[in-house]
């Protein structure tokens, strides 16, 4: 008579798999469309919430743009040019 190996199976987090199909598939925006979206919606033409739905961003996203781009112009004006946060 065989017997089977009682080894212990290696089990995988369900959260993880999912985690790294995020990861892989989230979207990644270049520099000069989170300009654009920063500026429309500083121009206030149309609600933040409207201008994030139209790009499909999350709200969060937008005010964290938003608050890295007014950052980066007043350390600008302060005469730093190194961007190093």
């Amino acid at each position: 008579m065989s017997q089977k190996s009682s080894a212990p199976s290696v089990r995988v987090p369900a959260e993880k798999p999912i985690r790294d199909i995020r990861r892989a598939t989230r979207k990644h925006h270049f520099a000069e469309d989170k300009i654009r979206i920063v500026l429309e919606g500083l121009r206030g033409e149309e609600s933040i919430a409207t201008l994030c739905r139209r790009e499909a961003i999350a709200e969060r996203l937008y005010y964290a743009w938003s608050k890295e781009f007014l950052e980066a112009g007043k350390r600008r004006l302060a005469g730093d040019t190194w961007a190093c946060p």
